[in-house]
């Protein structure tokens, strides 16, 4: 990050800061995360370390960056926030070793979830600057990709030096357009043989589709804002051509539009039919939410029936012991990163404190007089910062940095290990749950038709 012709570092680096953390892009500042550095006021802080970093060094910044951005992105539908918040985290510890404050904003305003992690060029001492190399691109890929496959997450196997649009690069995975998607549907309508044109757009507004007609024939789905003109589609699926394919004139060709590869999934929820209906979902919605509801049913009997979860008591039983373990195990990674937090705040205050000791006895020989205060104001706030923290954390006696930095590596082995057993726990929880509160839908709506019966029979 450099600095902008026209502007100053302060305001360069509120710019960039502030637009990783918009509260529109991190849930109202809920997914971010930082080390060694308040996210409220980043880019104050990082503005004092390179105030600090003239005067410890006596060096002036040759060069016009202020900081570094790491873009760190996740495929679709494969990552929670919190998970990616946390992924990248680690990413900025690795890479900077700890020697560097950082933020970790992680942005949801897109269909892949991202994070910007910005690290200060200033190091936590305020004695060095981080040196970019050649190369080091590709070092922070390799990490990123060794932390995405400790998590179980995909990564890009033979990336390319020249860049390429995101829907290019997810190739056949990528969720299809509106328009591939209409020429799936129009395929199956024609399959159909409709004996006319009128039975064509029947068909199509049975299977979902809004139809308009007018001097261009469009259709338009549920979640769709407008309307997708036949002609858009090309030429074997222009008003001509269908017609002839429903008149018998032509063979049909079927479209070449590939579908994505269907993934393995798991169980889902049931739709609430009724409630749907109620809100306004039409026939074509009914219709569809009834055969997903059966494909669900059927992968939540397999999936019971697999683990060997015939009896409801066990079911229950069983899910609740998944949300009791994952619980535990989410408070276990919560107080471990609260206390990692604790040692960074901890060592930046012990080095502040050591190293403005000597200032600060001046100060107090001196009377506390108003103009040796003046003259050395940065450094006399910092101590009294540093004691204060003392204070409210209850330090007496002050720990080595080596002793910090040795707990706080056996409290991110802890987490690591925790975090591990947390992502296999949160699935199983989550399946668990989900054919519980089908198994409950399915038993709730039996007792409703009973009681129907009843009342009937009355």
């Amino acid at each position: 990050m450099h600095i902008n012709k026209g502007k100053t570092i302060a305001q360069c680096l509120t710019d960039r800061t502030n637009y990783s953390k918009n509260p529109d892009k991190t849930n109202d500042g809920e997914y971010i995360s930082a080390y060694e550095c308040d996210p409220a006021i980043v880019d104050a802080q990082f503005l004092l370390s390179k105030r600090q970093y003239k005067s410890i060094t006596g060096r002036e910044q040759k060069n016009d960056v202020i900081a570094y951005q790491i873009r760190q992105s996740f495929k679709p539908g494969e990552i929670t926030p919190e998970e990616a918040n946390r992924i990248g985290y680690e990413l900025g510890m690795r890479w900077t070793k700890g020697r560097h404050a950082f933020l970790v904003a992680t942005h949801i305003d897109k269909a892949h979830i991202h994070n910007h992690i910005i690290y200060n060029s200033t190091s936590l001492d305020c004695q060095r600057k981080f040196r970019d190399f050649r190369g080091s691109g590709l070092a922070v890929r390799k990490i990123s990709d060794r932390l995405c496959l400790e998590h179980g997450l995909s990564i890009v196997e033979n990336p390319k030096r020249k860049s390429k649009h995101y829907g290019k690069w997810l190739g056949d995975n990528r969720r299809p357009s509106f328009q591939n998607n209409l020429r799936i549907a129009i395929d199956a309508a024609l399959a159909a043989r409709p004996t006319d044109f009128d039975a064509f757009l029947q068909s199509m507004r049975q299977t979902g589709y809004e139809v308009k007609t007018g001097k261009y024939l469009a259709f338009r789905v549920t979640g769709q804002k407008k309307f997708t003109r036949l002609r858009s589609l090309g030429e074997e699926y222009s008003e001509d051509e269908i017609r002839s394919v429903i008149a018998g004139g032509k063979t049909r060709t079927p479209s070449k539009t590939k579908r994505p590869a269907r993934q393995a999934q798991g169980v889902n929820l049931l739709v609430d039919i009724q409630a749907k209906l109620q809100a306004g979902k039409g026939p074509g919605y009914e219709r569809w939410a009834k055969v997903f509801n059966l494909k669900q049913m059927a992968q939540t009997i397999n999936f019971l029936t697999e683990n060997n979860l015939l009896e409801y008591a066990e079911l229950e039983e069983k899910a609740a012991a998944a949300s009791t373990r994952f619980n535990e195990l989410s408070a276990q990674i919560k107080a471990a990163e609260t206390r990692m937090t604790e040692i960074g705040n901890l060592k930046t205050h012990i080095i502040n404190y050591s190293k403005t000791r000597d200032v600060y006895t001046s100060y107090r020989k001196a009377g506390y007089s108003k103009q040796f205060l003046s003259e050395h104001e940065g450094d006399i706030l910092l101590h009294k910062a540093a004691k204060k923290a003392f204070d409210e954390l209850g330090v007496k006696t002050l720990p080595t940095i080596k002793a910090l930095q040795a707990e706080y590596a056996e409290r991110l082995t802890e987490k690591k290990k925790a975090y591990a057993k947390y992502v296999v726990t949160r699935k199983e929880m989550k399946e668990l749950l989900t054919a519980k509160a089908n198994i409950d839908k399915l038993l709730g709506d039996e007792r409703e038709q009973k009681e129907s019966k009843r009342e009937l029979n009355r």
